[in-house]
């Protein structure tokens, strides 16, 4: 079969590290890999346009018109999304459903990502909303396939019932862990020097972005937790933004000063010795802006037991009590509780550890996903329906 050339379309890409961005970043370099013509159109930084070859594809980017936060407007996309077999979407993307009108006037099959609910409150929660029904719905109705990272995700997103009378579109596409970057290796005797930690303190390692866009990954819950448990028990945040400073108070407020470790914003090596240092990971998250969870791929990739929020879409990744702990989103005790549970049992932890490895490498490799997303595309240029929803 011939060879596609693929448009990809997101509001973030990186270097800023974000689940949307990253997704997008490892979709492309796996299709390009089987041999199509890939080409990623985002946002520039700082304002001025470029385009640069990255891992065997093409990354435009555009300045935007208007830009508010992680919503950059993008007209040029009506001019520069021609001559394309596929347009892939990355959403929400608020500016970006211009990629659906591009699709309509190309005749181009249009293929959603569809990342997670938008969830905002006070005024900004009413544009959202208005947006949502108007010309998200319309570009999500645009679209040959909306791909959820779970099907479990889809049945309760509030997309459902944008997409009714389209439920044929839906398909699921979950996201993926680099396998030959994220292994299980000896913990770095070196980090645990680096941060001062005692031979018998234990690693709890939280990993999100800190900014506003991020609200809903649960930091104050994770510090609430810590605070409940030993003092021998540390954290460490990796990740940085604009409410680090809140988040820093809040510890500090807690008792938590010599407990939290604010690491900021790391490389992929550094991240990845991280998760082999630590106990456990955590993803505490309190809404469904949270669909799916790639730190938990991570850190289970590398051998490390995960502990996260019981929500649609992210309860898919987690065999509870096997790869991991869920437990009730916006509950600091019940975290505390399974905090607990895995630092009594070292056993349990490493056993977890191994099974959380072996599933990633059967379900979440990314270049599985890339030739089930290729599949995709050709379903689409053929017109077949989508075979699940």
């Amino acid at each position: 079969m011939r060879p596609l050339k693929i448009a990809h379309v997101s509001a973030t890409f990186p270097p800023y590290h974000c689940g949307t961005g990253n997704v997008c970043y490892h979709n492309a370099r796996a299709l390009s890999r089987l041999g199509h013509d890939v080409h990623v159109f985002t946002a520039a930084s700082n304002n001025a346009t470029s385009h640069e070859v990255c891992d065997g594809f093409v990354v435009h980017r555009l300045r935007p018109l208007v830009q508010v936060g992680n919503a950059p407007f993008l007209p040029n996309l009506i001019r520069v999304l021609r001559g394309f077999d596929i347009i892939h979407l990355q959403y929400p993307f608020f500016g970006g459903e211009i990629t659906g009108l591009a699709s309509k006037l190309t005749r181009t099959p249009l293929i959603v990502t569809y990342q997670h609910d938008v969830l905002l409150n006070g005024v900004i929660g009413v544009v959202e909303k208005t947006m949502r029904w108007t010309v998200g719905r319309l570009t999500l109705r645009t679209a040959s396939r909306v791909l959820f990272s779970s099907l479990d995700y889809s049945r309760a997103s509030y997309a459902r019932r944008l997409l009714r009378g389209r439920e044929h579109t839906i398909d699921e596409l979950p996201n993926g862990v680099d396998i030959a970057m994220f292994t299980p290796e000896v913990s770095p005797i070196g980090l645990r020097n680096y941060h001062r930690l005692a031979r018998e303190d234990r690693v709890a390692l939280f990993v999100a972005g800190l900014d506003r866009a991020h609200y809903f990954k649960g930091v104050d819950i994770f510090l609430g937790a810590l605070a409940q448990l030993p003092l021998h028990i540390k954290g460490i945040i990796i990740g940085d933004g604009d409410l680090r400073p809140v988040y820093a108070s809040t510890a500090e407020r807690l008792g938590l000063s010599s407990r939290i470790i604010f690491a900021g914003a790391v490389s992929d090596e550094e991240l990845r010795r991280h998760y082999r240092m630590s106990d456990f990971t955590v993803l505490p998250s309190v809404t469904m802006g949270e669909a799916f969870g790639l730190v938990l791929l991570e850190s289970m990739a590398c051998g490390t037991p995960v502990i996260a929020s019981n929500l649609p879409g992210v309860r898919t990744v987690i065999d509870n009590k096997s790869t991991g702990l869920l437990v009730e989103p916006n509950d600091p005790t019940a975290l505390a509780e399974a905090m607990q549970e895995l630092l009594h049992d070292e056993y349990l932890r490493r056993s977890m550890g191994k099974r959380g490895r072996a599933k990633v490498e059967l379900m979440y490799d990314w270049e599985q996903i890339a030739i089930r997303l290729e599949t995709i595309y050709r379903q689409a240029l053929s017109g077949d329906k989508a075979p699940r929803s």
